[in-house]
């Protein structure tokens, strides 16, 4: 019977530390999650201020001129 109970006991303090490292972890995972939307929230301007930059005065492969010796 004895040993039944330390059998118990050990199985409570495991189950007490997984929730600990669940909580711990779920925490960590919520961080992530803020600091992905935050980086994506900065890529799309990033995005959108390249888009509204001008051309370049370059011109573009189609109507560049081929090289004489074609």
């Amino acid at each position: 019977m004895e040993q039944l109970l330390n059998k118990i006991d050990d199985l409570e303090t495991k189950i007490s530390f997984q929730e600990l490292t669940l909580e711990e972890l779920n925490q960590q995972v919520i961080a992530l999650n803020d600091l992905v939307a935050r980086q994506q929230h900065q890529i799309m301007l990033m995005v959108n201020k390249l888009q509204a930059i001008e051309p370049s005065n370059m011109a573009s492969q189609a109507e560049e001129t081929p090289p004489p010796h074609y």
